[in-house]
């Protein structure tokens, strides 16, 4: 995260007499007009965004590299590198104005210690069930319920459930039961392939229906014994580090956290930061940069129906809403496992299946 900074500059303005900006490079990320250098404990700071950016006459006061920036719905967090005054939040508000259509937009810049004192109450979810697309596996025999839902069945290329939104799958739940997952550990090389997949979705979880002390009670574990039991879970867990692993306890809690998780998700991925800081974030938060609904489609198109020479652009044909980065992802995973062969480079470059 070192490319990132935090600058601070003077305006000589009596209302707002700094500027504080995020930059990349010689990109801005954000830009704003503050009241202080640095939130006094217990209170925050109205910000104003800076719509002109490009004024040079201010003079700046401190640049400081920037450790982590992560976004939590309306908050981005920032974590600069240095000792005191290093851990802050901005909170972007939508508000209606009361005598015309339309809303505005109102900042806040807090910090770890004014959170501490001023303890502000938190919406959590803002969207409701009635707002949920849920697919349901065709091979699930008896599915979870989802109550108020848009539910449909289809074939999933990984998971049992999955949210789609936005025109894609934005998570993928995989159900286990207590028998099914115990079953599982019997072929643990193919159970880590499966939860391989499941890692490639931005949201994904694996969900059991009971609790984690069943596996590590020996009346219930027959040929197994709790001290093998929890060196497997274990494993599972430090070879899978970017997906969830819930043990809910039984049928009806997991049925109720994935609802929860999926309105969550909702929640997360339709609150408004500026497009530019949630578009660089992004690519910090979300390692792998593709969904796995339409990163496994194009997989299958190139590997079961293209013939011959093809380019990318006759994937972009017949992808048409998708980024050329997940594009360009698949044919780079392609060709590192000796599936395709690339000729040629730049926008005249063709690919073909191996022999």
């Amino acid at each position: 995260m070192s490319d990132l900074l935090w600058i601070l500059e003077s305006t000589k303005s009596d209302k707002f007499p700094y500027r504080l900006s995020i930059k990349k490079g010689d990109t801005t990320l954000l830009s704003l007009f503050v009241q202080n250098k640095w939130p006094g404990a217990g209170s925050q700071i109205f910000c104003l965004k800076d719509t002109n950016e490009q004024s040079n006459d201010y003079e700046v006061i401190e640049k400081v590299p920037i450790i982590s920036i992560d976004r939590y719905g309306k908050r981005l967090s920032v974590v600069l590198d240095r000792g005191v005054n290093k851990r802050c939040e901005f909170l972007f508000l939508k508000k209606k104005y009361k005598n015309k259509e339309g809303e505005y937009e109102q900042i806040f810049w807090r910090t770890q210690q004014g959170l501490k004192e001023h303890k502000p109450r938190v919406k959590l979810t803002a969207k409701g069930s009635n707002d949920l697309h849920i697919l349901i596996d065709a091979n699930e025999k008896y599915p979870w319920k989802f109550t108020n839902c848009i539910v449909e069945r289809v074939q999933l290329p990984a998971g049992d459930y999955a949210l789609f939104y936005n025109n894609e799958i934005e998570a993928v739940v995989e159900r286990k039961s207590f028998e099914n997952f115990k079953a599982d550990i019997a072929n643990l090389p193919i159970l880590h392939q499966k939860l391989g997949e499941l890692e490639k979705y931005k949201h994904s979880a694996l969900v059991i229906e009971a609790n984690y002390s069943d596996y590590l009670n020996p009346d219930k574990l027959s040929i197994y014994t709790p001290s093998y039991m929890a060196k497997v879970i274990a494993e599972i867990f430090a070879f899978h580090p970017k997906f969830q692993i819930i043990f809910a306890g039984n049928r009806k809690l997991a049925n109720e956290w994935t609802l929860r998780f999926f309105q969550a998700i909702v929640s997360h991925e339709s609150e408004s930061i500026p497009d530019r800081v949630a578009e660089e974030i992004s690519k910090y938060q979300t390692k792998n940069d593709f969904t796995g609904g339409i990163y496994y489609a194009i997989r299958k198109e190139i590997l079961e129906n293209m013939e011959g020479d093809f380019t990318i652009n006759d994937l972009r044909n017949r992808f048409a809403n998708t980024k050329d980065s997940t594009i360009r992802k698949v044919l780079n995973d392609l060709k590192k496992e000796g599936l395709i062969i690339s000729h040629g480079r730049g926008k005249g470059s063709t690919w073909t299946k191996a022999p």
